[in-house]
């Protein structure tokens, strides 16, 4: 477990979970919406321990955390419009789906060819993201939605045995972010969550 303050994160913690993250490891962390867990999106095997660890399939694709829009552009095709939506609402609680680049290795990408972004409003994701120089795979740390855990000791109680380092950062009242497909001219909500859907509208 690693103590780090959200508000102004420890560089000398925030590098000790990269360097897990750059061996394949799998780091639990806070975000704006929840506690999420991830691994390097490059490191095929550890993505697929991520899948065996929330038992997912792997044709149900993860979505992944890029620092910055930016980054995003690296590994999404982003059309001027969908630019603009997503310079206004990000860093924010919205996973937003793309058209994706080959770039992206084939186990994130859906049968779509789109992929899931996140750029969470959260300090230790953009410090862990920068860090590590890629994409972070990310999802919820919890067995479902339902039973979303609020801190880091209770997802220490749900998966101490499965992960390789759980950065704590406070409390957080979960709740997932809004999904919203970007692949079409007029915005499209896939799921109502923390981010605000009525501008979408």
């Amino acid at each position: 477990m690693l103590y780090i303050n959200p508000q102004n994160p420890q560089p000398r913690l925030i590098q000790q979970a990269v360097e897990i993250l750059k061996r394949g490891g799998i780091v639990c962390y806070p975000t704006d919406t929840m506690y999420g867990m991830g691994c390097d999106m490059f490191n095929q095997k550890a993505v697929k321990h991520l899948h065996q660890i929330k038992n997912r399939p792997k044709k149900k694709p993860f979505s992944f955390m890029c620092c910055d829009l930016k980054n995003v552009s690296t590994y999404c095709h982003l059309s001027n419009n969908a630019y603009k939506i997503m310079k206004k609402n990000l860093p924010g609680a919205y996973t937003f789906v793309l058209p994706t680049m080959k770039i992206v290795p084939k186990i994130m990408i859906t049968n779509q060819k789109t992929v899931g972004i996140r750029v969470p409003d959260n300090r230790i994701c953009e410090m862990l993201v920068e860090g590590l120089g890629n994409p972070i795979v990310t999802t919820s740390a919890a067995k479902s939605d339902e039973d979303s855990p609020c801190s880091a000791y209770e997802v220490e109680l749900l998966f101490k045995n499965q992960v390789d380092e759980i950065i704590d950062g406070g409390d957080i009242v979960p709740e997932p972010s809004s999904v919203v497909s970007l692949i079409h001219a007029t915005p499209e909500i896939i799921r109502e969550g923390k981010g605000d859907i009525s501008i979408f509208y």
